[in-house]
């Protein structure tokens, strides 16, 4: 599927809705974003599946990991980004 989309006030992109049904998108989904030469790519990150493949413990514990995983996550993207 290809898609034209506008780029908006501070770097805005909307993904359509048929794109974010089509794929389970909702507010608040963490996506990983590649450059790849001129092109921008966007995957779907679930961080359940990272923690559930890596956790041997109880749901508590799995949910721990997740936070510190995204908490993990939200400081190296900061960090990358300052450096723009």
């Amino acid at each position: 599927m290809r898609l034209t989309v506008r780029l908006g006030r501070k770097g805005v992109v909307v993904i359509p809705k048929a794109v974010r049904d089509q794929l389970g998108l909702v507010e608040g989904s963490v996506l990983e974003l590649e450059v790849r030469g001129r092109e921008v790519i966007l995957r779907p990150l679930d961080l359940w599946d990272r923690v559930w493949g890596c956790c041997r413990g109880s749901a508590e514990e799995a949910e721990r990991e997740l936070d510190e995983e995204e908490a993990r996550w939200w400081r190296e993207r900061a960090g990358a980004g300052s450096s723009s």
